[in-house]
């Protein structure tokens, strides 16, 4: 009873949340982003083709760049939308203070005759010399009072509604000018969503052409992929077995006496690492924390997810990932997303240095920095900065390939960072 409760309780507050509108000044803030982003496609584009670099690259960027138009688009229009329903809201209001307007004339040009008709001060003393008693006289004093205050406020209040219809009649034309400038920029933004697509084509093009190389570059850019991970393999291995190593010597010179040749020997060639009470206790740690992990970038989208899919431009090509590719801003560093020791930092290529960290029997590793700043046997916190992570000089992408392995078992990050 209490979950069919709290389950309705998300889906109303949920609904709540969905339903509220888009402001204008929200619309005209996303357009900015999508703008800004759309230059940035451009710069990028020009770079790529300035420096004649693979057109699977162009094809890319010219793809989101047209993603990104068709947002601009799509938000333009949801403005002239709105502006059509205020537009539309005013002249509502337009036409109800005219009806008001027209009612309150009629009515006052009926008062102003009467007025006339009775106007005169003979008139209106005979109307109080001929009341029955002075009670009678009284009341119809107050009854001329009121009339004339009414008179007044009639007066007034026609006074305001022209004011608020000229108001309202100013706001119009006012929405339908900037209505009028929307349309043009949309009308524009289409024309260039046409000529991008016709680019896109060309490429496309030019792709089909080159299709040999490219899927041979692929090709290799996946056997270079292998390489690394079963050189990384073997860094693992080898930070197992000197973790084991030392360990069996702790136990050797904890107990001599009961530690033979065969049992340090077993120890220190185990294909796992054999755990201490301690780095047991940072395993759980680990392990518990599932989910829970900071990002190992300040800010970023995984651009290439973990494990095997098709090639986003050749489907037929398959691209296997041994970690997650997570995209973020030129200049940014990578961190740790958990406490540990540093057990490599290498070169796993002449662009490609890498930080293995072991949590216990996990290891995270970083790749892709350009510059680190920490060493071997250093021991780092949550969140610390291990170094620079790399900026592609052919694509002008910044991608750190960041790796879960618990001994030689690869995880999937995703599952282990924090949504």
């Amino acid at each position: 009873m209490l979950k069919s409760i709290f389950f309705l309780f998300c889906l109303c507050f949920s609904f709540q949340m969905w339903s509220q509108p888009v402001t204008q000044e929200q619309l005209e803030d996303r357009k900015a982003k999508i703008q800004s982003e759309i230059k940035e496609k451009e710069q990028l584009l020009k770079s790529v083709k300035s420096k004649e670099k693979t057109v699977v690259t162009q094809l890319q960027l010219q793809k989101e760049k047209i993603g990104l138009k068709e947002k601009l688009i799509k938000t333009t229009e949801k403005q002239a939308t709105i502006l059509d329903n205020d537009i539309y809201s005013n002249q509502k209001k337009i036409n109800l203070l005219k009806r008001q307007l027209k009612q309150l004339k009629l009515d006052y040009a009926s008062m102003i005759l009467k007025s006339y008709k009775n106007a005169s001060v003979q008139s209106r003393a005979m109307f109080l010399l001929s009341s029955d008693n002075f009670l009678q006289a009284y009341k119809r004093l107050q009854y001329m009072k009121q009339y004339s205050s009414y008179r007044k406020m009639q007066g007034r209040e026609i006074s305001d509604k022209t004011k608020q219809l000229v108001g309202n009649t100013k706001k119009i034309v006012v929405k339908k000018s900037e209505k009028e400038i929307l349309i043009q920029e949309n009308e524009k933004e289409k024309k260039a969503l046409v000529m991008e697509k016709q680019e896109q084509e060309k490429i496309a093009a030019q792709l089909q052409k080159e299709k040999g190389k490219i899927v041979a570059d692929i090709k290799k850019k996946q056997q270079e992929t292998k390489k690394i991970d079963a050189q990384i393999q073997k860094l693992i291995k080898e930070a197992i077995a000197a973790a084991n190593k030392k360990t069996a010597a702790e136990k050797a010179k904890a107990n001599p006496k009961t530690t033979t040749a065969e049992s340090t020997k077993a120890l220190e060639t185990a294909t796992k690492i054999v755990l201490t009470s301690e780095g047991q206790l940072v395993a759980n740690n680990f392990k518990a924390n599932k989910g829970k992990l900071p990002w190992p970038v300040e800010k970023g989208v995984i651009s290439l997810p973990y494990g095997d899919q098709p090639h986003p431009t050749f489907k037929s090509l398959v691209v296997h990932n041994s970690g997650i590719e997570i995209t973020t801003d030129s200049g940014s560093s990578a961190r740790s997303v958990f406490g540990g020791e540093v057990t490599k930092v290498i070169k796993l290529s002449p662009l490609n240095i890498a930080v293995f960290i072991q949590h216990g029997d996990y290891f995270t590793v970083y790749q892709n920095l350009s510059s680190v700043s920490v060493s071997v046997g250093d021991k780092v916190a949550i969140k610390q900065i291990l170094g620079k992570i790399r900026t592609n000089g052919d694509t002008g992408k910044t991608i750190l390939k960041f790796l879960i392995l618990q001994n030689t078992n690869y995880n999937n990050p995703a599952t282990w960072l924090f949504r």
